[in-house]
C-alpha cells in the first residue's frame, strides 16, 4: 500500500505541474467513443505513458492520452482510454487516473462505456443512461488501508446521480437523441461472454454487460464525486443474436453513435456550466 501511495502522489504532483486548469468535471471515454476528446478547447494533450503511475493504453479504439481544457465552457479532464482488469492491471492501476483527477478538483465524473445489450428491448445504437450496476469482476478498488481523501464505507445506494440522470434525459429528449435506463453490469472479460453467462447476467436483473466502469465508479464514489454513466449498446449480447460478437463491430457502433453521443455529452456540460450554482446539486 505504501508503494501505491507513492505512486499516486507522483502522478498527482506530475499533473499538477502540467495542467494549468483545475478541473470540474472528468470524462471518461469508452471503446469508440474517444473522438470528443479532440473537441476540447485550449487543450493539453498528455499521453497515458509519460504520466507516472499511467500505463501505456493497449486496446483498439483507446487512444490513450489526458486531455485537460475547456468542454462547453466547462473546465474538464478528459481520459481518451481506460484500464481494463483483462490487460493484466489490478484495481489499482486501474482507479489511478481517477483518483489522481478528483485530487485535482473534479467534482463529477461521465464515465461512458460500450456494452452488450441484454435487455430485448434496447437495439443497437441505444445510449442508456445507467441507473446501477452490479460487481462481478470479483475484486474492489477499495479493498485494503484507506486511501486519503477517501471514505471507508462509501453509500452506493445511488451510485448514480438522480438528478444528472434526469438532466441527461431532458437533454436527449431536447436534442431528438433517444435513451433508455439500465442496470450495468461489468465482468472481467475479455472473451466475450457465453450464452448461459448471458442468460445468468439477465436474470441478475442488468440490462447491459461490459468489462469496465464499476471500479472506476467506486474509487470516484470513495472520493465523494458525483457520477453520470452512460453505455453505448453496440450489439446484442450472446445467444440474442445469430451474429458472433467482435471488437470491430463495438469500434463500428462508435462511429454511428458518434454525433447522437457527442450532443448528448456536450448538451449536458452545456447546462452544468450555465445552471445557477447548486441546481444539480
Amino acid at each position: 500500500m505504501r508503494g501505491e501511495a507513492t505512486d499516486l502522489r507522483e502522478t498527482i504532483d506530475y499533473l499538477r505541474e502540467r495542467v494549468t486548469i483545475i478541473p470540474r468535471v472528468l470524462l471518461v471515454l469508452g471503446s469508440g467513443l474517444g473522438e470528443l476528446a479532440d473537441e476540447v478547447e485550449d487543450a493539453m494533450r498528455i499521453p497515458f505513458a509519460d504520466i507516472p503511475g499511467f500505463a501505456a493504453a493497449k486496446i483498439e479504439g483507446h487512444k490513450g492520452q489526458l486531455v485537460a481544457g475547456m468542454l462547453e465552457g466547462v473546465p474538464a479532464i478528459v481520459l481518451q482510454g481506460r484500464y481494463h482488469r483483462y490487460e493484466g492491471h489490478d484495481m489499482h492501476a486501474v482507479t489511478v487516473p481517477v483518483r489522481a483527477v478528483a485530487a485535482l478538483g473534479a467534482e463529477l465524473m461521465l464515465v461512458t462505456n460500450a456494452a452488450g445489450g441484454l435487455n430485448r428491448n434496447f437495439r443497437p445504437g441505444d445510449l442508456m443512461i445507467i441507473d446501477d450496476h452490479i460487481n462481478m469482476l470479483w475484486n474492489n478498488p477499495l479493498i485494503g488501508p484507506v486511501r486519503a481523501g477517501e471514505e471507508r464505507f462509501p453509500d452506493m445506494s445511488q451510485p448514480y446521480d438522480r438528478k444528472l440522470q434526469d438532466l441527461a434525459q431532458r437533454v436527449a429528449l431536447a436534442q431528438g437523441i433517444s435513451t433508455v435506463r439500465g442496470t450495468y453490469i461489468a465482468l472481467n472479460g475479455p472473451s466475450y461472454e457465453t450464452p448461459a453467462e448471458i442468460r445468468a447476467c439477465a436474470r441478475f436483473g442488468a440490462d447491459a454487460v461490459g468489462m469496465s466502469t464499476v471500479p472506476e465508479v467506486l474509487a470516484a464514489r470513495a472520493r465523494g464525486l458525483r457520477v453520470l454513466g452512460i453505455s453505448l449498446i453496440t450489439n446484442f449480447a450472446a445467444g440474442l443474436s445469430v451474429n458472433p460478437l467482435s471488437h470491430d463491430e463495438v469500434i463500428e457502433a462508435g462511429i454511428h453513435a458518434r454525433a447522437a453521443f457527442g450532443g448528448l455529452i456536450r448538451g449536458v456540460l452545456g447546462e452544468l456550466a450555465n445552471a445557477q450554482t447548486g441546481e444539480y446539486a
